[in-house]
């Protein structure tokens, strides 16, 4: 089923939606499409608002994905700061908290996902931050500065990212995490411990095994956030990044299958055939893996909207792309290629003292996924093996002398 003059309606602004966007009239739809966004803004890069946006080296005009004239050229309707508050897939129609109704040909859903609350005693004090948009960026940058606090709940990469750039910016930053060590849902052991290491040197200090049980606060603003046990981390600001929700409310709702977001096939096609879900929200086929997962990257977004575009203008699909993720602190670039599903060994390649090396991850003699720090080749060849699925000896992948081109070979 595809038409390429049909009218298309995207629900969610972000790297995935307006992606879509673009990726149609690329591939040629001539129909009507109309782009439904939350927030006032264009669609945006997301990444940066960790890094570059938080020490002032970018803002929404430099983090745009297209420039403001293109929409208006492309043909491509805005409706910024439009909520959709329900969809009927009887009618095809989407309403907006403005009273707006909006028909629909094809319908695909991109409304990402919403940052974890902690239901804790201060929770809705000021002062206490999440960091999923533009606004919450330019929150947070508020509170940074020359002798400020922040304490960051949670030790995962966005929490790691905003305490570097907390310490670029001369800002204390105390990294509160529940876990024996930071990272731990997300990467290996050799990765957290070397990451740690890392934040310590540049005085970032760590409470690991802690429970968070309040936050503190005078006149409504946030002073400190509680442990059990008593200690209190004394702060000017607290970011909370404990995970994300994805925003299913609106297909659960209209009765589309939902099992840990939105359940999509190869096509990014919902079990309604003419709307598809893409980005944050989806929870995906990964043929290499044979599984179905809900990925949080640009990666991601950027290929399941060349699914639903290619779907809905009816050419070939893109071919399935090995899941890739990248995060930059201080002057490290991690890049991550595959998950670690069913490995059942570890190889370290590289110098991790001297913060160059890699840990691959592998079932057999295949590899899985690969952890580079500050190691191109090994992230570049690795995604290839993976890609391939092409034994590789262990011998060979551990011996830095080898090339990873001789290893790929």
């Amino acid at each position: 089923m595809s038409d390429p003059k049909a009218k298309v309606v995207i629900v969610g602004a972000g790297h995935a939606g307006g992606s879509a966007a673009a990726f149609l009239r690329q591939y040629g739809h001539e129909g009507p499409i109309v782009l439904i966004g939350e927030e006032p803004l264009l669609p945006y890069q997301r990444p940066p608002l960790s890094k570059a946006w938080l020490k002032g080296e970018a803002d929404a005009d430099s983090l745009a994905l297209k420039p403001q004239e293109w929409y208006a050229e492309a043909n491509v309707a805005l409706r910024l700061q439009g909520v959709a508050t329900s969809l009927n897939r009887g009618e095809r129609t989407v309403s907006l908290a403005s009273g707006e109704v909006i028909s629909y040909d094809f319908l695909i859903l991109a409304t990402g996902a919403r940052a974890r609350e902690l239901p804790i005693p201060g929770a809705d004090l000021s002062g206490v931050l999440a960091l999923r948009t533009a606004a919450d960026a330019e929150g947070l940058k508020a509170a940074l500065g020359e002798g400020k606090r922040l304490a960051v709940v949670g030790g995962g990469y966005v929490g790691l990212e905003a305490a570097a750039s907390a310490r670029a910016l001369g800002a204390e930053a105390t990294v509160i995490e529940r876990e024996s060590r930071v990272l731990a849902r997300v990467a290996c052991e050799t990765l957290s411990t070397f990451f740690q290491d890392y934040h310590g040197a540049r005085g970032v200090a760590f409470e690991l095994n802690a429970n968070v049980e309040a936050f503190e606060g005078t006149g409504g603003h946030v002073t400190g956030v509680r442990l059990k046990g008593g200690e209190v981390v004394a702060c000017d600001a607290a970011l909370v990044g404990v995970g994300a929700h994805p925003n299913v409310e609106l297909a659960q709702d209209a009765g589309l299958e939902c099992t840990g977001g939105i359940v999509v096939d190869l096509e990014a096609r919902t079990s309604d055939p003419r709307v598809f879900a893409i980005g944050d929200v989806a929870h995906r086929p990964l043929p290499l893996y044979e599984r179905q997962f809900r990925l949080e990257s640009v990666p991601n977004a950027l290929e399941q909207a060349k699914q639903a575009a290619a779907a809905i203008v009816g050419r070939a699909g893109p071919s399935p792309e090995v899941p890739w993720f990248w995060s930059d602190q201080y002057d490290l670039k991690l890049q991550i290629a595959g998950l670690p599903f069913d490995a059942d060994s570890t190889i370290v390649r590289g110098d991790v003292a001297a913060a160059r090396f890699a840990v691959f991850h592998l079932k057999g003699d295949l590899v899985q996924a690969v952890e580079a720090v500050n190691a191109p080749p090994e992230f570049m060849a690795g995604k290839q093996l993976i890609a391939k699925r092409t034994p590789v000896s262990k011998t060979r992948l551990a011996d830095p002398a080898i090339s990873m081109k001789e290893v790929a070979a």
